[in-house]
């Protein structure tokens, strides 16, 4: 399905900004391999080159035992900047986010410190699925984007992100 250029960024702003909802207490250690910088390879996003960002970084830190921060800043293909932030809870728990076009809640677990899963909502209706898998080299990370085209066909797809720090 086609999208605007425009709405891949703002969906992975979105994401990222809701990213860390749900890791269990024992999962949310500073020393998780999902924790830390990551950065999006942009060559590889499913648009055409001219709409693909120039950047995309998304930080994990944990702030507590039973919460995540999740920090995303883009530089768009015109050289802007855009941020977003936000701390959620870790334990599953729907939580309202800022609502944009394409979610106003989202849940998120780590069922595994290497794996972060998000489930995205808006006006009550399933937006889409994240799941953040850091691979076994603990320096690469797959982003697997589960949701449905505008035809109710169900898409797939992967974003490659290497660690930043």
């Amino acid at each position: 399905m086609y999208r605007p250029a425009m709405k891949p960024i703002a969906a992975t702003l979105l994401l990222s900004a809701t990213l860390a909802q749900s890791v269990s207490a024992a999962d949310a250690k500073l020393d998780a391999p999902l924790m830390g910088s990551w950065s999006v390879d942009t060559s590889r996003l499913p648009m055409a080159p001219a709409a693909r960002p120039r950047s995309v970084t998304i930080t994990f830190s944990a702030t507590g035992t039973e919460q995540v921060k999740t920090k995303v800043e883009i530089i768009d293909p015109a050289g802007n900047r855009l941020e977003a932030e936000g701390v959620t809870p870790l334990d599953g728990t729907p939580t309202p986010v800022k609502a944009n076009f394409e979610a106003d809640i989202s849940a998120t677990l780590m069922p595994r410190p290497d794996v972060l899963i998000l489930q995205l909502g808006k006006n009550g209706i399933p937006a889409s699925t994240r799941i953040y898998a850091v691979q076994a080299d603990g320096n690469s990370m797959i982003e697997t984007v589960a949701h449905f085209a505008a035809d109710g066909r169900p898409v797939l797809r992967k974003n490659y992100f290497s660690r930043v720090r």
